[in-house]
């Protein structure tokens, strides 16, 4: 069984082919049971986040996974398939861990060392179990991999500083505003974990915002954000009445799936005063056309790299232990692979061995009536030791191949030649 991953992601393509090929998390289970349903996958997983959407899987066949992979997200994102081809990263086999590891690291994040991607992974691998599209091997992968992500935080200074969307978000706001973001009203759109993140950046900033809107579809959940922050500053609201608040606030920040906009320009056409919108939505949910008004500056996910290359270098030392760190915890997994693929061959190959000698040692048995127990006990130790040494080579074998195309191959060809 081969690891494979393949899709999009920030560093090798735009934020407008991003926003195309996101998929909502309602559509995942659908997506998943089209991928299972493919001659060439076994397992999958589907990531799909403001900075990446990736299909990993454990496939049969190389270049027929990936064909069945490209077809599937497009059909599921209408991207055709011909455009989608020159932007993929594909991933096989022993890179995909290198680079699923890399990931929950947030070495591969627009904010190296942010967080909010150790609960994106988490929450990818919980619903391809709830839909039982994953098995132990690619689970494993993922479980390591967000073990190595938790280890790298705590063990190096990455995590310090911006280290987020949320923390880069209000930085650059605070950039950009300077005093303006001083007693103003903020609207925050969504309230998941990124614009969780960013009510609580928002709440601990240096700059006191006067008031922290904080609009969702579903008014509990705001409500429960709101109350959770303990800031009588925050307040929640439907998302239904978006508009009303747009119209005062000085800031606004998006994190909502939507279909659709939920804001356009006419909602901010009536404003005298300056209006800053960081649209972190996948897709955008500000619609384009406020680009057209004087007083509004509209920005998104690209924008923020430049709060990143400030803070980049000041981690640098962070960022090459980090690294360190990963390729240690790559060659752990598998190393432990190579030992659980090949203890199961192994395991049968010496059970069939023994069966072998047990089986003829009984057949004989009548012929060694003369012999004594101490004599009879000295021929099964005899017996035990050649079979012993007949396996060794075989195993050694294995071992040292499992987990590899040859150690595949000697797989194969030991269940073939001993009918295991």
């Amino acid at each position: 069984m081969s690891f494979i991953s393949v899709g999009v992601d920030h560093e090798h393509t735009s934020i407008d082919l991003l926003e195309r090929v996101t998929v909502a998390e309602e559509n995942w289970g659908k997506l998943l049971g089209t991928l299972l349903a493919n001659a060439n996958i076994d397992e999958a997983v589907v990531v799909s986040t403001c900075l990446r959407t990736e299909v990993y899987a454990s496939i049969d066949r190389f270049h027929g996974a990936i064909e069945e992979i490209t077809a599937t997200l497009a059909d599921a994102t209408g991207v055709p398939a011909d455009e989608l081809v020159d932007h993929l990263t594909i991933h096989f086999d022993r890179g995909v861990a290198a680079h699923l590891f890399q990931v929950a690291a947030g070495l591969r994040s627009a904010v190296p060392g942010e967080h909010e991607v150790l609960g994106q992974l988490r929450r990818a691998l919980e619903r391809a179990e709830e839909e039982h599209a994953v098995g132990p091997e690619l689970a494993e992968l993922f479980r390591r991999s967000l073990a190595a992500g938790r280890r790298v935080r705590h063990e190096t200074s990455i995590a310090r500083g911006s280290t987020s969307f949320a923390h880069a978000t209000v930085a650059m706001a605070q950039g950009e505003l300077g005093a303006g973001l001083e007693d103003a009203v903020v609207l925050v759109i969504g309230a998941g974990q990124l614009a969780a993140g960013i009510a609580r950046s928002l709440r601990d900033s240096s700059r006191r915002v006067r008031e922290v809107v904080v609009a969702n579809r579903t008014l509990e959940r705001a409500r429960t954000l709101c109350e959770d922050l303990g800031d009588p500053r925050f307040r929640a609201i439907g998302l239904e009445d978006v508009r009303h608040e747009a119209a005062r606030a000085r800031l606004i920040v998006t994190s909502i799936e939507s279909s659709s906009p939920v804001l356009s320009a006419a909602d901010l056409a009536g404003r005298s005063d300056d209006v800053l919108v960081v649209d972190l939505a996948m897709p955008r949910v500000v619609s384009v056309d406020v680009d057209g008004l004087a007083h509004v500056a509209r920005v998104d996910i690209s924008d923020l790299r430049d709060v990143v290359e400030r803070t980049l270098e000041e981690r640098r030392e962070a960022i090459d232990a980090a690294s360190a760190i990963v390729e240690v915890e790559v060659e752990k997994f598998h190393e432990d692979r190579r030992s659980r693929g090949a203890a199961s061959i192994v395991g049968l190959l010496r059970e069939h061995f023994e069966d072998l000698r047990s089986r003829e040692m009984a057949r004989r048995r009548s012929e060694l009536v003369g012999l004594s127990d101490e004599q009879v006990e000295l021929v099964e130790s005899i017996t035990r030791s050649i079979v012993a040494k007949i396996a060794h080579a075989p195993t050694l074998a294995l071992k040292e191949a499992s987990g590899t195309d040859r150690g595949q191959r000697l797989t194969e060809a030991t269940r073939n030649l001993f009918d295991l």
